[in-house]
């Protein structure tokens, strides 16, 4: 399911959704927790990132796991795939914070959602929630950086 689209490999056609969603929502994210006034604007927005940024994480860790195998089939040479192996540790644990940061986002915005639905709960669980929104932001945005730059240059180096 994820190796290929219309003959392409997947991986690079998803990993344009990862590399666009996943800093959006490390970036909206802090400013949601961070301004309280903003938040009425802002919390459609977030919540549609915290939902689909995980997908897309989850889309190009898959598809690069099955490019990793079909390259590996046609017997890439090791040097290769040792630097696609990192290029996959860094993608694996930018899914990882990805994952954390999505939840705690999606926490924190039924905490300060306004609906009646809504669970009441303590000030203190607000504040909580927005200091582990900002503090999540930062490895998703290292992680992020790290992946994409190890994949773009496992795929790119020598070729200028």
């Amino acid at each position: 399911m994820f190796k290929e689209f219309l003959g392409l490999p997947l991986h690079p056609l998803v990993v344009h959704a990862a590399v666009t969603l996943i800093p959006l929502l490390a970036l909206l994210g802090p400013v949601y927790a961070l301004r309280a006034r903003w938040r009425p604007k802002m919390d459609w927005a977030v919540g549609l990132l915290a939902v689909g940024a995980p997908v897309a994480a989850f889309a190009a860790t898959q598809s690069g796991e099955a490019l990793t195998d079909a390259l590996v089939a046609k017997g890439y040479p090791q040097e290769a795939l040792d630097e696609i192996y990192y290029h996959s540790q860094q993608g694996d644990w930018l899914f990882r914070f990805t994952i954390a940061l999505s939840v705690v986002t999606l926490a924190l915005l039924v905490v300060t959602s306004d609906h009646p639905k809504a669970p009441n709960s303590p000030s203190w669980v607000g504040r909580v929630l927005s200091v582990l929104v900002v503090v999540l932001a930062v490895p998703v945005l290292i992680y992020t950086f790290r992946a994409g730059h190890s994949g773009a240059e496992t795929l790119w180096q020598n070729t200028f």
